[in-house]
């Protein structure tokens, strides 16, 4: 086999042969056949292509497209929608680099002579780059892999695209078929390797694996549900002269059609003592012999579990809130995900956390499903909740951030038997596993242990929390530090500072001890995962 046999597959840019075509097994079959599928192509009429598919291969030039469908997607604000769109970016990103870094350059092949093309099927600029692989195949492939191993339905919504810009690159004459075809299977390989690095939802063990003894309530029928009013709003409007009751959260509807028989009660924050509501709730489920339930977010949530934890009954989490840790983290990533869980009696233990003041006199102890921090994260807190009704939650918390980086400074506490600076004290019910300052997501809710990370004050104290924000993406760092234990006791707290636990603010007294409740909760999850 040598070069010369093979001239027209394997040429360089300037028209040179290559001696890549040695390497190939029966490259001549290889290049007939890819010739000759390129001529029948271009033969051939394709009702609609003309007007189509040179549209759809200039529009994905640079992943343009693909960019505009990952934000298309992570709009609609589904759970898992960030997560698909996320993963379909850094597959195509990944793909790109490996076709422009090593694909082009391993195998030189010039690109098709347009003799046979039609004029109105060519591209008004045509590519420079070499023809073996395409770039295009392997970014929608990769796009569209990376999205179907996260999400199988939007996979197969963008599928037909994906196909529709491959194809055309043979259409308009930029790519043999075989460019195409190997683009194609780089692109799959790309999104696999991310997933590899980065793993799926359905490749991660199920969280709070304690499974848990809970009714099965068929329909719903004694599931006291409380819903916060301000975890969404329905469009209707009352009727005239009726009067106005708080808004339906969006979940609602779903749980309602999910299970009929579950009785709903709305309550509003700013009007409703919700401990009360919470109260009569638990007294309503625990006659009937069923199970407490709430929607809405964190905050929420933490009330309705320190309740069902006193009448000792299984609890049901529907996500209704703006960030949903503790569901998400569970598993529960939907309203149909609860409720499916609910219908068949499937639960599992989940730890608390649980900080007790040191004085017999303070109040009695708290509990935490999420985090507890003291230090500069409650003052963030209560600033982002203060301006969120008039900029938005996020706008609130960015410049929240920017506030307490530039007024606050670090906290004097005892702390492992010692005074020392503080400019956060971070800790989570059971380990996260996230590195650094930026925790994630937790696999386990039932580990029996205390993630505590704390940035200490020192010299140049704003420095180093900048420092440490920017060095969190490494799991060891000089200006933080990682621990995972079961109690931690905090002392010599000064007067007015605050403390916050799953986003709620409150001050701190003047000595904490911080444990675990282990496997105190009975929580209702699915122990499928469900399609997605």
């Amino acid at each position: 086999m040598t070069r010369e046999a093979f001239p027209a597959l394997f040429r360089g840019a300037d028209g040179s042969a290559t001696t890549a075509a040695r390497w190939v097994p029966h490259s001549h079959r290889v290049r007939n056949w890819d010739h000759r599928l390129f001529r029948q192509v271009a033969a051939r009429h394709w009702p609609g292509g003309d007007r189509v598919l040179p549209t759809l291969s200039r529009a994905a030039d640079r992943g343009a497209l693909w960019f505009a469908v990952a934000a298309g997607i992570a709009a609609t604000r589904r759970p898992t929608a960030r997560r698909t769109a996320l993963r379909g970016v850094a597959s195509l990103a990944l793909a790109s680099a490996t076709v422009n870094t090593l694909g082009k350059g391993a195998v030189r092949r010039a690109r098709p002579l347009l003799d046979g093309v039609p004029m109105m099927r060519r591209l008004h600029a045509q590519p420079v780059t070499t023809s073996f692989p395409s770039g295009h195949a392997a970014s929608a492939a990769a796009f569209t892999t990376g999205v179907a191993l996260e999400s199988r339905r939007w996979g197969a919504a963008v599928a037909p695209l994906a196909a529709a810009i491959a194809f055309s690159r043979v259409y308009t004459g930029v790519h043999y078929p075989g460019d195409v075809l190997a683009g194609a299977a780089l692109g799959v390989g790309a999104a696999f390797a991310v997933r590899g690095l980065a793993p799926t939802r359905d490749q991660l063990p199920a969280p709070a694996r304690p499974i848990a003894d809970a009714p099965a309530l068929r329909g719903g029928k004694g599931l006291v549900m409380v819903a916060n009013a301000a975890s969404g709003q329905r469009t209707a409007e009352p009727a005239p002269g009726a009067r106005e009751t708080a808004p339906e959260p969006d979940g609602a509807a779903a749980l309602r059609a999910a299970l009929p028989d579950a009785e709903v009660v709305l309550c509003d924050p700013r009007s409703d003592d919700l401990t009360a509501l919470f109260e009569d709730a638990a007294a309503r489920a625990k006659a009937a012999g069923g199970a407490l339930g709430v929607l809405g977010g964190d905050g929420t949530i933490n009330a309705a579990a320190r309740t069902a934890l006193r009448h000792r009954l299984p609890l049901a989490v529907l996500p209704g809130g703006t960030r949903n840790h503790f569901a998400y983290d569970l598993g529960i990533e939907t309203v149909e995900d609860a409720c499916r869980a609910v219908a068949a009696g499937e639960a599992v233990a989940v730890d608390l956390g649980r900080f007790t003041p040191g004085s017999r006199s303070a109040r009695g102890a708290g509990y935490f499903l999420n985090t507890f921090s003291l230090g500069s994260y409650p003052e963030l807190v209560r600033m982002r909740e203060r301006w969120a009704p008039r900029i938005g939650a996020w706008p609130a918390g960015v410049l929240a951030a920017m506030r307490v980086l530039r007024t606050a400074g670090p906290v004097q506490a005892g702390l492992g038997g010692r005074q020392r600076p503080m400019w956060q004290l971070f800790v989570g019910n059971c380990s996260y596993r996230g590195i650094g300052l930026t925790p994630v997501r937790r696999h386990d809710l039932a580990d029996g242990l205390l993630d505590v990370r704390v940035v200490p004050g020192g010299r140049w104290p704003r420095s180093r929390l900048l420092t440490a924000a920017l060095t969190s993406v490494v799991g060891r760092s000089p200006v933080h530090s990682t621990a995972r234990l079961r109690r931690l006791r905090i002392t010599d707290i000064p007067a007015g500072i605050h403390l916050a636990f799953d986003g709620e603010v409150a001050e701190a007294p003047r000595e904490l001890l911080i444990d675990k409740h282990h496997e105190a909760l009975t929580v209702y999850r699915p122990m499928d995962r469900g399609p997605y």
